[in-house]
């Protein structure tokens, strides 16, 4: 029997370069505050006058800001601005990756020891798009829609952990976090670059 593929949501981030770092960390926060299943003290930020939920864990804080430090870098080689605000350079584009794990006993011999494996049950495609203008009414509509957009992503976000829960594995452990997870900053492996035009 052929394993079933893990749901793959793809959001569609953009944003100018000023902006991005706080976009992409303020939906990496509201995608883990909503795939942890254990108790989190609710805290808020507000990115693009949007409000945001964050999780105040420092591994994932962690992980998030080292994540979103090395997308900007890897987007600042793709891109010359010719100024902070204004630039008329082709538009920057990259992924995060965060995929959300299950640990699994892996069936053995009588008489071996049985060892845990991960397996992936949900992955979610941050598509990152960096934006820029040649002028003040050019960036006051790119600013516009990274709010619209903003809005639009967390509303996303919202629909599928609210959709469809029957995926979800069961809680088998006491540990403070039950699913491992991985973030991936644009990985070469399963074809995502090339799905998304982007390598």
């Amino acid at each position: 029997m052929e394993a079933r593929r893990p749901p793959e949501i793809v959001l569609d981030i953009s944003a100018d370069r000023t902006n991005v770092k706080d976009v992409v960390k303020g939906i990496l926060h509201t995608i883990f505050f909503h795939r942890l299943f254990t108790p989190v003290l609710p805290t808020t930020h507000d990115v693009l006058d949007t409000t945001l939920p964050y999780v105040t864990e420092d591994d994932i804080e962690h992980t998030i800001e080292t994540r979103t430090t090395a997308l900007l870098r890897a987007l600042d080689t793709t891109t010359a601005p010719i100024s902070p605000q204004y630039h008329a350079s082709k538009p920057a584009h990259g992924l995060i990756v965060v995929q959300f794990l299950e640990k699994k006993r892996k069936k053995s011999g009588w008489f071996i020891a049985k060892a845990d494996e991960e397996a992936v049950w949900e992955v979610w495609v941050l598509n990152v798009s960096v934006t820029g203008a040649r002028s003040e009414p050019e960036a006051a509509r790119n600013r516009r829609r990274m709010e619209t957009g903003l809005q639009e992503t967390a509303m996303r976000v919202l629909q599928v952990v609210n959709a469809d829960r029957g995926y979800i594995p069961p809680i088998t452990t006491n540990e403070a976090n039950p699913f491992p997870f991985q973030v991936l900053v644009n990985p070469k492996g399963d074809g995502w670059g090339q799905k998304m035009g982007i390598f």
